[in-house]
């Protein structure tokens, strides 16, 4: 009894933190609906179940834990800090909740995501359930120190009791921010939705620190994937239309994931001994100065991503934002230096060569699309959208 009460009360405390900031976003974007703001009878149903679901989902989780305690411990598998399933499952999550926190700073640029999450609140009434038992499956540092417990018991029925009374400890809260969210002005909620956008990401960002290698290697080809697609989405939007309404997510989402894949190299690859830049080899050093080149040339462009940023600055805004241009060239020649480079030698690898090849071929092909006068030689202008034209 001792332990569950600890449990609640750890749930309690750490819910004002840790749970307010972290997954306080998730319920003020479903309060900005207004589907679920409409009354405040709807405000507490809808968060209520949501809520419990989550709660039922930590207990569930907990008498599987629970249950299979021994085995866990003894392969590590879910609790060890470099198990391959934790990595594999931040590393989703992580991506997860970024595409979530962009989605809500930029919601205009998130059309058919967005419809679709409001038509399923609108007519499916077993949405909240669904989102609560899927939000109490989200990889959680504070969710694991509970998990932890719950494997510790050693039993079905305790490793349940210990998840409930952990979940219903931090429901005041959650419940809390849900309901309140919900009777604020459309301007604040809307406000309040991008604020918590901005924290998903920097808790996808945190999170995706946890997957290990993968996510350093995954950043950076998808931050370079995500700048390519937002450069040919203008010049290509007669062929390609529905690319262009994704422009701006995916020039934030490749500063985003830029970011990220810095912060893990820095803190992972280098633990933060910047001493370790003297025994680099040259070749590798270039490759980091190209890369931190790059990141440098995305963040003013991401942080004059909307619509009043643009007024302000007039025709400096496309001049501010053509230097994702230079910046996917210098991504491409960190990839390629730093890629051949290993523990102070340069190794070329057939691996390291394919790869540097497909690096090569995209790129040409971004910067190909770009230029009109290929258009022209082709014969095939008429398909080619122009900056002036696309204003």
């Amino acid at each position: 009894m001792v332990d569950l009460l600890l449990m609640l009360t750890l749930g309690f405390l750490g819910s004002f933190g840790h749970c307010a900031s972290m997954c306080g976003s998730l319920a003020i974007a479903l309060a900005a609906d207004s589907s679920v703001s409409r009354s405040w009878r709807q405000a507490w149903w809808f968060h209520g179940v949501m809520n419990f679901s989550r709660v039922l989902s930590y207990g569930l989780g907990g008498a599987l834990l629970g249950g299979v305690s021994a085995a866990v411990i003894s392969s590590g598998q879910l609790v060890g800090i470099g198990s391959q399933l934790r990595s594999t499952i931040a590393l989703i999550a992580g991506l997860l909740l970024m595409a979530s926190g962009l989605g809500q700073v930029f919601p205009g640029e998130w059309p058919r995501l967005a419809s679709t999450c409001r038509r399923s609140v609108q007519k499916t009434t077993q949405q909240p359930w669904l989102l609560g038992i899927l939000w109490g499956l989200m990889p959680c540092g504070f969710l694991y120190t509970a998990q932890l417990k719950a494997i510790e018991s050693g039993s079905i029925g305790q490793g349940a009791l210990t998840m409930l009374a952990f979940g219903l400890g931090t429901t005041p809260v959650m419940l809390g921010i849900g309901v309140s969210a919900g009777y604020l002005s459309q301007e604040r909620r809307s406000q309040l939705r991008r604020a918590g956008g901005w924290i998903a990401i920097l808790v996808g960002i945190l999170t995706l620190g946890r997957s290990g290698e993968t996510m350093s290697s995954g950043t950076g080809y998808g931050a370079i994937i995500c700048l390519g697609l937002a450069l040919v989405a203008r010049p290509l939007s007669r062929l390609w239309p529905g690319l262009i309404g994704y422009r701006r997510l995916l020039g934030v989402g490749a500063a985003v994931l830029s970011v990220a894949h810095t912060l893990h190299v820095v803190v992972h690859g280098w633990d933060w001994n910047w001493g370790a830049w003297a025994f680099m080899i040259p070749s590798q050093q270039a490759g980091v100065l190209a890369g931190g080149g790059s990141l440098g040339l995305l963040l003013p462009a991401a942080f004059t991503s909307f619509d009043r940023a643009q007024v302000c600055l007039g025709e400096n805004w496309r001049r501010l934002h053509l230097l994702g241009v230079p910046a996917i060239m210098l991504a491409t020649t960190h990839g390629i230096l730093t890629g051949a480079s290993y523990l102070g030698t340069v190794q070329v690898t057939f691996e390291h060569q394919v790869r540097s090849v497909v690096f090569l071929v995209v790129i040409l092909l971004v910067l190909l699309v770009r230029w009109p006068w290929l258009w022209w030689v082709l014969a095939v202008e008429r398909f080619y959208i122009s900056s002036k034209s696309s204003k």
